[in-house]
Order: C-alpha cells, then sequence, then structure tokens
C-alpha cells in the first residue's frame, strides 16, 4: 500500500503516535486539500484534530516544509504552499533536461548489480500499476515515476545531483497539481484545463504505459552498462513529456494574456 494510501485516515491515532506518522497524516490533509494551497496551518488545531501534543505537529510541518508543501512565514506561522505555476512547471521540467540524462549516463557507467536489480524490480512495480483501476493508477504510476528516477540519480554516485533532484520533489508536485485539478480546486481559466489535460493525457493507459516503455529502454540501457544510449533515452523521455505539455502550456499563457486585456 502507497505511503499516500496509508495516510488517507485522519482520524485520530494512538496516543504513542511517531512523528512520521503525523507527518503522513498531514501530507495526505494537504494533497486532499482539507488543508488548501496557500491555506494557514494552526499547530494547535491540528494537535487538537490528531490527538497529539504540539511536537509531532511541529516536527511534521518542518518535514514537510523540506518538501516544499508548507511555508514558514515571519510573525505569521505555517502555510501550506501554492500549486506550482506555469512558469514553475516549465522551469522544473528544463531542469530536470539539464541534470537527469547525466544522472543516466553516469548510472550506466557505475551502477552495480544490486542496482540493476532494483531497477528491474521497479519496471516490474510500473506493470503492476497498470492493472489498477481509476485514479489508483495515476497515483500508483506517479509514485513509481518519483521512484525509478530516484533511483537512477542514486546510481549516478552523485550525492549534490541526487540531493538536488530530491529537492525539487518534482512528482510529489505534479501529484499534488493532478488532485487539485480533479477537485476544480484551482481557479477557472488559469490552470484547471491545462492540469486536467497533463495528467489525462499522460497517465492515462495509452500514455503511461508509453511513459512506462520509456522507462525500460532506459533501464535496458543503464544495465547493459551503455552510457551513450542511457544519456540519450533519458533525455527523449524527458524531452517527448515536456513536448507533450508545451501546446496547453502555450494555451494557458495565451488565455491568461487574453484575460487581462
Amino acid at each position: 500500500m502507497s505511503q499516500l494510501k496509508r495516510a488517507e485516515n485522519t482520524t485520530q491515532p494512538r496516543r504513542s503516535i511517531l512523528s512520521d506518522e503525523t507527518h503522513l497524516m498531514i501530507r495526505a490533509m494537504i494533497f486532499s486539500h482539507e488543508i488548501v494551497p496557500g491555506g494557514r496551518v494552526n499547530i494547535d488545531a491540528l494537535a487538537l484534530q490528531l490527538g497529539v501534543s504540539q511536537t509531532p505537529v511541529r516536527e511534521a510541518l518542518a518535514r514537510l516544509e523540506s518538501e516544499g508543501l508548507i511555508a514558514k512565514e515571519p510573525l505569521k506561522g505555517y502555510r501550506a504552499t501554492n500549486l506550482l505555476t506555469i512558469k514553475e512547471f516549465a522551469d522544473l521540467f528544463n531542469f530536470r533536461l539539464l541534470i537527469e540524462p547525466y544522472a543516466a549516463e553516469q548510472a550506466a557507467l557505475l551502477i552495480d548489480s544490486n542496482g540493476i536489480k532494483e531497477l528491474q524490480s521497479e519496471i516490474l512495480t510500473a506493470k503492476q500499476a497498470l492493472k489498477l483501476n481509476d485514479g489508483r493508477v495515476i497515483e500508483a504510476i506517479t509514485e513509481h515515476d518519483a521512484r525509478f528516477h530516484a533511483l537512477i540519480a542514486k546510481y549516478s554516485n552523485n550525492k549534490i545531483l541526487a540531493s538536488s533532484f530530491a529537492s525539487t520533489h518534482c512528482h510529489l508536485h505534479l501529484f499534488r497539481l493532478y488532485v487539485a485539478g480533479q477537485k476544480h480546486l484551482i481557479e477557472p481559466g488559469d490552470k484547471t484545463i491545462f492540469i486536467q489535460d497533463l495528467f489525462s493525457r499522460y497517465y492515462q493507459s495509452d500514455r503511461g504505459q508509453l511513459a512506462i516503455k520509456q522507462h525500460m529502454a532506459i533501464s535496458k540501457a543503464i544495465s547493459s552498462h551503455n552510457p551513450k544510449q542511457a544519456k540519450a533515452e533519458m533525455y527523449s523521455h524527458i524531452e517527448s513529456s515536456l513536448k507533450r505539455f508545451i501546446p496547453y502550456l502555450h494555451q494557458v499563457q495565451s488565455d491568461g494574456k487574453a484575460g487581462k486585456k
């Protein structure tokens, strides 16, 4: 069961709750928009709702701040961060184009037998995810996506690169955008249509299979210790994803400009 699913139940936990359980529960509240984007977070109210002291709540908020889901403002306290803007989304993909092909290239040179087994196991997990129904497949593929790319960053043997990629929390924020689009919580004429189209076209069965086929090609190149091919496959994978989204990015930007006239 995924972390998101395990965290969905935000009923009062046992008194001996660990801080990581509190973290998962508050995280689930952010994803479900029980805590809305930009909304204030009241530590006392959260502690009361979850049946815990302020300490695990503060620890959880600190972790969520490091994930980019919570922001701490001087003299104002905590709030949930806003969703990615269109520019931030494009910037994120352009950043990935810079570092992930290099990570794949290095992984192909340095990966060991255990790493190869991990990649192959992750591909199997993705294939199983496609058998799920409705929104579950979107969450499962999103989580696979995050794990797969993190594995390659890990086996690049470059801690700075892996840390930089992890700090983007890329797929976590993409899933949050998807949930927002599904719940129609984004202002009309801005990002609602963009987000719905983006994820329905990318994560529906045929697109999801395309993404996984691309992951398989990347995994094969890395496992075969073919750095040139691994780099090319990773670049193609990220670039093709961005290219599929570009028309929607431009459309949203055009609509936004037109609305200001």
